[in-house]
């Protein structure tokens, strides 16, 4: 029998904002790095990172057994099976943090592995609680917090704990990103008539606004009206699933989960003293940044971390 090795170490992505890039992000994840063979995946990230978004984008249709809401009480599928010791689907999920609230970690890791056993895929959410209570890693994990960080672990690692210190730490940044374009769109839209994107593009720590025509922006009095909004320390909160709330302002948002609570929670914001065009896209590209830009994060820490 010829066994192949897996050469992947690590992939990172960035974590896009939105559920629609989210989705895709998924399906272009299932067609690069998912096996047909890989039947316990982990996941692996804080809340509000979009790990149950991730999910759906690369299994089209799974039902999800979590319920941010609270409404879904019961636990998940996967348990009544195990019980007859009859596996009926072949791909289940199961967030390990929430069905702590009916089982203890022994036996979500005894169903798990009961069902691996049985030839069926588990997906596991928040696998770092219940990797310590089996005997054997997910074959692929994949971690969300700024970045997304898809790693094919062998008995050398990487474990599950590595992937949740680099992906808990990060998420903070991802937020703060967030929190901040949507107090500059909503200045924007308000002083200078331009809609609140739809689409958003990445850069480390910060985020991108693009315009197809070169805006006549004063981004010194921009930066500065940003600065004052994050400065009252205003509460940022889902208005409805397409709008957030920031003080008493309601802003249309492609991700209402993904902020932090109070816009003086935003760090160290500053926006490039110019736009960048971008040739290729004809854009001319705003560009805000947040946090220290001094501290490893993301895939600066995964490199310092097998250096």
């Amino acid at each position: 029998m010829v066994v192949m090795h897996e050469t992947l170490i690590h992939a990172v992505y960035y974590a896009p904002r939105g559920r629609i890039r989210l989705y895709r992000l998924g399906r272009e994840l299932a067609e690069r790095h998912l096996l047909p063979t890989d039947l316990l995946v982990g996941v692996i990230g804080a809340e509000g990172a979009g790990k149950s978004t991730l999910i759906r984008g690369i299994f089209p249709g799974l039902e999800l057994t979590n319920d941010d809401e609270g409404i879904n009480l019961r636990t998940a599928p996967i348990f009544d099976f195990a019980e007859s010791g009859k596996f009926g689907p072949h791909t289940y999920h199961i967030d390990v943090r929430y069905e702590q609230a009916f089982h203890q970690l022994w036996e979500i890791a005894e169903v798990v592995t009961a069902a691996v056993e049985h030839g069926r895929r588990v997906i596991v959410e928040h696998f770092d609680l219940l990797y310590p209570h089996l005997a054997f890693n997910a074959q692929i994990l994949l971690g969300i917090g700024e970045e997304v960080v898809v790693a094919r672990p062998n008995v050398f690692g990487p474990s599950p704990g590595s992937i949740r210190d680099v992906v808990y730490g990060t998420l903070i940044y991802r937020k703060m990103a967030h929190s901040a374009e949507d107090i500059a769109s909503s200045i924007l839209s308000r002083k200078y008539g331009r809609p609140v994107p739809k689409w958003h593009s990445d850069v480390k720590h910060g985020f991108v606004i693009g315009f197809a025509d070169e805006p006549d922006i004063d981004l010194a009095w921009l930066e500065h009206e940003i600065a004052a909004i994050i400065a009252q320390d205003l509460p940022i909160a889902p208005a409805d699933e397409e709008h957030i709330r920031i003080g008493d302002d309601i802003i249309p948002c492609t991700g209402v989960r993904t902020h932090v609570k109070f816009t003086g929670q935003i760090e160290s914001f500053r926006l490039l003293p110019a736009l960048r065009y971008n040739p290729i896209t004809r854009e001319h590209l705003l560009v805000g940044i947040v946090g220290d830009a001094t501290k490893e994060a993301g895939f600066d820490r995964i490199l310092s971390m097998v250096r």
